[in-house]
């Protein structure tokens, strides 16, 4: 009988924790559909600053922003984090063009990210395509353009999964391609619709030699389908295109950091974020402004839904995850240095479209445990728990013991706006955001309150 009691109690208090954590995600979705602030936020950021290049003016006003912003919510901290960057400038707008029987087709290109100039005149050559790296060892390519056409794999759901599978030919393109002696590199943009918008993006040119360096730019996918079918009827034909981009002396920027110091264990830190910097195509709202103001509002909700964190709960805004990672990894240098116990981080950094769920780096028993959460979020129609990547901007805090989660979005319409001029704030849905910023202040409410299970364990170890 005695058994029975303690069974029967303790399935009581398993019911009454379970409601309350209903109970307490009810009030967070709620608080942030109907008070929300992240669109406004996002609204300022898109409209009143625009695109945040590293480096760059807006950049610079942007972490303005978001500090004043973040000083009114009354957090306990609130601070900028200094971290050189690199300053990369574009120039005048690119030209390009091929001629077809006499007549001239002016195409849409930009440069990408790190790549230098053309000359003055620009560059003028025979065009030779290809699917992929490999196909360089396989082509004479010197004194010519090569044109990188492998498009994202169609029928892959995990859209990322179709990015992954052809990046490697925008980021790493020129630098393999300039070791055979071509002039140049057009690339077809990182894009699952046939449309006129070129998607620029980071590139490298690794330890090539500066005198072996050639200019690459990004061309729309319905002008890669129109190269690549003009160049079957003409093998000569010959490619133009000018652009005056330059990459200048680092300079100063900065991480924007805000705390809630935690009531039971302030020396425990978990972290939500999102990247400040965007390209300088569009405004950004995509990538990643939606990232940055829902990690903003994770805070905010919080302290409206009167949950008092147990751990210290910091929201970084990171500068410099499009060309250079330079703000992820100066914060994670800044936490070894002092000697901070990081438990938890979660990044949004896939869009402000409507959350399907997350994707977890760590351990099978903190994932055991937060599949027995997955219940609760089922209700709002997020069902996706699956392990895998977080983010890049909280990858190099990655240790044995820390618990990495990214917020998974519906990733469909994702690539249609990544890295584009048409990546603005009238593409993000304002319901959508806010169902974002709830779904990452649950996980982070229920993180906080049953804690990471490995760090648990060692501390009841050592008491």
């Amino acid at each position: 009988m005695k058994y029975l009691s303690i069974l029967f109690a303790l399935l009581i208090t398993l019911s009454v924790s379970a409601q309350t954590d209903q109970d307490q995600l009810k009030t967070i979705y709620s608080q942030s559909l109907t008070n929300g602030k992240s669109y406004e936020w996002l609204d300022y950021l898109s409209n009143n600053i625009g695109g945040r290049l590293s480096g760059s003016e807006n950049a610079q006003k942007a972490v303005n922003y978001t500090k004043a912003e973040l000083e009114k919510l009354g957090l306990d901290k609130v601070w900028l984090q200094p971290v050189m960057v690199p300053k990369w400038v574009r120039g005048e707008k690119e030209q390009a063009y091929f001629e077809v029987a006499g007549k001239i087709n002016k195409v849409n290109i930009c440069a990408l990210g790190g790549s230098i100039a053309t000359s003055k005149l620009g560059l003028n050559a025979e065009v030779i395509e290809v699917q992929g790296l490999e196909e360089l060892k396989e082509k004479d390519v010197k004194g010519k353009i090569v044109f990188f056409n492998r498009p994202m794999q169609a029928d892959l759901i995990q859209t990322f999964n179709a990015y992954g599978g052809c990046v490697d030919q925008r980021y790493a393109g020129a630098m393999e391609a300039g070791k055979f002696g071509a002039l140049g590199v057009i690339v077809r943009s990182m894009n699952l619709r046939e449309d006129d918008f070129p998607h620029t993006g980071s590139m490298s040119y690794g330890d090539l030699p500066v005198e072996k360096r050639i200019p690459s730019a990004a061309i729309s996918t319905k002008d890669a389908n129109k190269l690549s079918a003009a160049l079957k009827s003409d093998k000569n034909l010959k490619f133009f295109f000018k652009q005056s981009c330059q990459q200048l002396e680092d300079v100063e920027s900065y991480n924007v950091v805000g705390e809630i110091t935690g009531s039971e264990f302030p020396n425990e830190y978990m972290i939500v974020g999102g990247h400040l910097d965007s390209w300088d195509l569009g405004d950004g709202s995509h990538d990643d402004g939606a990232g940055v103001v829902q990690s903003m509002d994770v805070l905010r909700l919080l302290k409206e839904s009167n949950i008092k964190p147990k751990r210290s709960i910091r929201v970084v805004l990171f500068m410099n995850e499009e060309n250079g990672l330079r703000g992820g990894k100066k914060y994670a240098e800044e936490a070894k240095r002092n000697n901070e116990n990081h438990v938890f981080a979660l990044e949004s950094d896939s869009g402000g479209f409507t959350p399907r769920g997350f994707s977890f780096d760590c351990d099978q028993e903190n994932f055991n445990q937060i599949l027995g959460w997955q219940h609760l979020f089922k209700p709002y129609l997020i069902h996706y728990f699956e392990k895998g990547g977080s983010g890049a901007d909280i990858g190099p805090l990655k240790n044995e013991s820390i618990v990495l989660a990214g917020l998974r979005p519906d990733s469909q319409r994702y690539f249609d706006y990544h890295h584009a001029e048409n990546d603005t704030f009238d593409a993000v849905n304002k319901r959508e955001l806010e169902l974002g910023a709830a779904t990452m202040t649950s996980l982070i409410y229920l993180m906080d309150k049953y804690g990471v299970k490995k760090l648990e364990g060692e501390k009841e170890f050592k008491n």
